[in-house]
C-alpha cells in the first residue's frame, strides 16, 4: 500500500490542516463527547489523504491528550462520576485491545465500509431519538 501524501508543515513542524482536524476533534469532543472516530477519522482520510487504517491509529493516538482536557475542565465543574468513569475505561480498555487487534486484519476496503455504515447508523439512530 502507497503512504499517503503527507499535508506541508508549519510552526513547529505541525501541519495545518491537522491542526484545524484537531481543533475540529477537540471542540466536538468536549462539547457533544465525540471527537477522535466521527469527527478526525473522516477528516483525515478525506482531507489529510491518510488510509483508513492509518487515520484510526492516529486518531487514537491523539484520544488521550483530548480526553484529558475535558475531564479537567468537567472535573473543575464538578461534572464527573469517577466510579461510572472507572467502570467505563475497565471496558473501554479490554474493547479498544478486541478491537485495535481486528483494526489490523480487517482489510481497507471493508473497513471504510463498516465504518460508513457505523456513522450512517449513528446518524439516523440521533434523529429518530432527538
Amino acid at each position: 500500500m502507497e503512504a499517503p501524501a503527507r499535508p506541508q508543515t508549519a510552526v513547529l513542524g505541525l501541519a495545518p490542516r491537522l491542526i484545524a482536524i484537531g481543533l475540529a476533534g477537540g471542540v466536538l469532543s468536549g462539547l457533544l463527547g465525540v471527537g477522535g472516530g466521527i469527527v478526525m477519522v473522516p477528516l483525515l482520510v478525506f482531507w489529510a489523504a491518510y488510509a483508513q487504517r492509518e487515520a484510526h491509529a492516529v486518531s487514537l493516538g491523539a484520544i488521550i491528550p483530548i480526553s484529558c482536557a475535558s475531564v479537567l475542565t468537567y472535573g473543575v465543574a464538578g461534572e464527573i462520576r469517577p466510579w461510572e468513569a472507572a467502570a467505563l475505561a475497565a471496558g473501554s480498555i479490554v474493547g479498544a485491545r478486541i478491537g485495535a487487534g481486528a483494526l489490523t486484519r480487517i482489510e481497507e476496503r471493508p473497513l471504510k465500509l463498516v465504518f460508513g455504515l457505523f456513522l450512517g447508523a449513528v446518524s439516523i439512530l440521533m434523529l429518530v431519538r432527538s
